[in-house]
């Protein structure tokens, strides 16, 4: 894996390391327990650039790689997915303006998400989920204005962010009706209907929001009108090895602390490591790890390098990944046996974390679609 990194990229990730070390690891499972958005975790990583990787140099930024991206996600989500999350959804904002922004747009608005400033991605409503294609909220022109209306739910960060990705209906049904749009808090506020009450990733604000003729001028449209749901596509693109990448910590992390648990647990005289059903459950995990990463940074190099098959890769990656986070997790608990079950370790609130990775961005029998489809053209 070493090689797949520039000094620069190892740089980074040893100061991630420190930071999830020293800051983040110590502050999970309270994050977990009060189920609130962590802003010293934000300030943190914020004030260390880690939430510039997503954005090139040229925009105030340090990376604007996939690869490098993961590469972060996956070292803090070995130990908070929730504080992984922050890095994550800042991608999101900055993939949508790469792909879609204008010069102009993408000089006014990445800086301050460089920097820090909270951004959401408002695509998923009541009626429209695997089907985002059937959004309702609709963007009326009015002059040099557009008036929103609607309602989006499932929206990460969308109760703490100050600029929102949205996607909204300009035209008629169908993907070819539907525009994106970036607001901003103090011009275009929305409000905050209900912020959900999750299994996992507790410490992330998942909203469901509401537009009641709120205005935003038409110079912050991205691209022309009737271009949003392909750009919501390729977002998708470019943000899935992020998922893959916070699954995949999520099941490191659960793999580290069950392999101390063994060596230290004893019973029958002896430690539990020593018994072999016990080791073939590690090196199973073990394994399905390894084998996540490789596919995993395969397909964020792609997406670097903005390849023919990256939407079939990156497909990929989210789904073995999340399905290993799942399956690692789990084995994790049942290592740990009865002290598994509890919130005394932290392989209970991995296996909750992980099961939203099979979920969002897409659910896993989508990626299967996907990768179907991509295989049979």
């Amino acid at each position: 894996m070493e090689t797949r990194f520039s000094a620069e990229q190892l740089a980074i990730r040893e100061t991630v390391r420190e930071l999830v070390r020293d800051h983040i690891a110590p502050r999970a499972a309270e994050i977990d327990e009060r189920a609130e958005y962590p802003e010293d975790i934000e300030r943190l990583l914020a004030d260390n650039g880690v939430l510039g990787i997503p954005v090139p140099e040229a925009y105030g930024g340090v990376s604007g790689s996939s690869l490098t991206v993961c590469m972060a996600t996956e070292e803090i989500a070995r130990a908070c997915a929730s504080s992984a999350l922050i890095l994550g959804v800042q991608a999101l904002g900055a993939h949508s303006l790469l792909l879609g922004g204008s010069e102009e747009q993408k000089r006014r608005f990445l800086p301050d998400i460089a920097q820090g400033r909270v951004v959401c991605y408002a695509l998923t409503e009541p009626g429209a989920g695997s089907d985002a294609s059937a959004l309702s909220t609709r963007a009326t022109r009015q002059g040099s204005e557009y008036v929103i209306s609607g309602t989006k739910m499932f929206i990460t960060h969308g109760s703490v962010a100050k600029t929102m990705i949205l996607f909204a209906r300009t035209g008629g049904p169908g993907p070819s009706g539907i525009s994106a749009f970036v607001l901003e808090r103090e011009r275009s506020p929305w409000q905050v209907l209900k912020v959900e009450h999750k299994m996992g990733i507790r410490g992330s604000p998942t909203a469901q929001i509401a537009f009641d003729e709120v205005t935003v001028p038409v110079e912050n449209r991205l691209g022309a009108e009737g271009q949003g749901f392909k750009l919501a596509l390729g977002v998708l693109d470019r943000s899935r090895p992020g998922v893959a990448a916070q699954a995949l910590g999520i099941a490191q992390g659960a793999l580290d602390f069950a392999l101390a648990y063994a060596r230290e647990r004893r019973q029958f005289g002896q430690p539990i490591a020593s018994f072999q059903g016990l080791q073939w459950m590690l090196a199973d995990m073990a394994t399905g790890i390894e084998a996540a990463r490789q596919l995993l940074y395969h397909a964020a190099e792609m997406v670097d390098a903005a390849a023919p098959d990256m939407t079939r890769l990156a497909a990929m990656a989210k789904l073995f990944c999340s399905d290993t986070a799942m399956r690692v997790t789990t084995d994790a608990v049942q290592i740990l046996g009865g002290y598994g079950y509890t919130q005394d370790y932290p392989v209970e609130r991995m296996m909750r974390d992980a099961k939203i990775t099979q979920i969002y961005e897409g659910t896993n029998q989508i990626q299967r679609l996907v990768i179907a489809r991509s295989l049979l053209k």
